[in-house]
């Protein structure tokens, strides 16, 4: 089961890290704009906090992926502790921007569940 846990937190980190990047360098971008619900007149306004909000999400990969790591080493339960922060986190987020903005349920899903699916196998 840990081989599992660690490929899917390594599969979620990596997803972070790439809506990230996407978020921080691409969000002139105009196929984005319907992903995060900003024409494309206002990209100049949101470009800093897209910027700012991209790096959260490659930091939050960072941890996921580390935490995925560190499961199959010494420091087992270090690693499980900072995967099960990581997903619940994102869980969490998932709710709010559902809650926030209906409109972008799609992202809400695919931000909640895949981390939800984790922290089950984490807790199991």
């Amino acid at each position: 089961m840990t081989g599992l846990i660690q490929v899917l937190g390594v599969v979620f980190g990596v997803l972070l890290i790439s809506v990230g990047i996407l978020e921080s360098f691409f969000i002139r971008d105009q196929r984005l704009h319907r992903l995060v619900l900003v024409d494309a007149e206002d990209t100049d306004t949101v470009r800093l906090w897209t910027f700012n909000l991209g790096f959260y999400n490659v930091i939050w990969g960072i941890g996921a992926i580390v935490g995925a790591l560190m499961l199959g080493g010494g420091a087992a339960a270090a690693g499980r502790t900072l995967l099960l922060v990581t997903c619940v986190g994102h869980v969490v987020l998932g709710i709010i921007l559902y809650l926030s903005e209906r409109r972008l349920w799609a992202s809400a899903i695919a931000e909640a569940l895949p981390p939800l699916f984790i922290t089950i196998l984490l807790l199991a």
